[in-house]
């Protein structure tokens, strides 16, 4: 079993020598996203999520003093941050110094590459609404895992460890590198023919996912960073974001 926070680590050590060379220009934490933009004007995104368990008005003690410091001080976060904020921006940071994207295949939902067949099943970790629907149009049988109640009723251990198990294809959201579950939820999985990882937080580097069952990466590059910026700001989420946003899917060769 690989140990939590393998992956992050891997890619701190991918980036740090890029990192000393940038800073951040520009950093906004929104409701549903974390946006770093670097002095290159490259942007970043990870998800904001909410369980940040910090006490008091402050979240971040450095507030006021991000934009103009050394891009490779936020890139530590993906190894010490204390949350998920931390680790977000830690990640944001990361995506946005990820400047070749080679390989890659675009403009097309993930799901079309995956070639779902009849009775095949599917675990989907972390719920993609607009997803859903295609899936099971393909006659897949489809097992949502969330953490949510709020989203989806919640499977027992048992339940989810039985269809990680058992599933052909995992679909996983990419913000289980943030809430340190990657690695878990991975171990578990059986032989499945295909595992992706998805979703705009997802670190397009197919290296630092060696020796891991993962053979797809769904992301997006940032095509106009004022737009995303302003939308982060304004508390948007991917709907908003999807017209200044450039889908790409490559392969992992593990």
């Amino acid at each position: 079993m690989l140990k939590t926070g393998t992956i992050l680590n891997r890619l701190y050590e991918q980036l740090e020598p890029a990192a000393k060379n940038r800073r951040i220009a520009d950093l906004r934490v929104g409701l549903s996203y974390v946006g770093v933009k670097l002095d290159n004007n490259a942007l970043g995104l990870a998800a904001a999520l909410s369980d940040v368990g910090s006490r008091g008005c402050t979240v971040l003690s450095d507030a006021g003093r991000y934009a103009g410091s050394p891009a490779a001080d936020q890139l530590q976060y993906l190894k010490s941050g204390k949350n998920v904020l931390q680790r977000a921006i830690g990640l944001a940071t990361a995506n946005a110094l990820i400047e070749h994207v080679s390989g890659t295949t675009e403009d097309r939902e993930a799901t079309t590459y995956f070639n779902l067949q009849p009775g095949e099943k599917v675990v989907m970790v972390g719920l993609f609404s607009p997803l859903v629907d295609r899936i099971r149009a393909t006659g897949a049988i489809l097992t949502v895992i969330e953490k949510n109640p709020e989203r989806l009723e919640l499977l027992l251990q048992q339940e989810k460890q039985q269809t990680l198990k058992d599933c052909n294809v995992a679909i996983i959201t990419a913000t289980t590198l943030l809430n340190n579950t990657f690695e878990e939820i991975t171990t578990a999985l059986g032989s499945p023919r295909l595992v992706a990882l998805v979703g705009p937080s997802t670190p397009l580097m197919p290296d630092i996912f060696q020796g891991t069952p993962v053979t797809h990466l769904g992301g997006a590059v940032v095509a106009d960073p004022a737009r995303v910026l302003q939308i982060i700001s304004e508390g948007g989420g991917t709907p908003a974001l999807r017209l200044y946003l450039r889908f790409v899917n490559l392969m992992v060769g593990n």
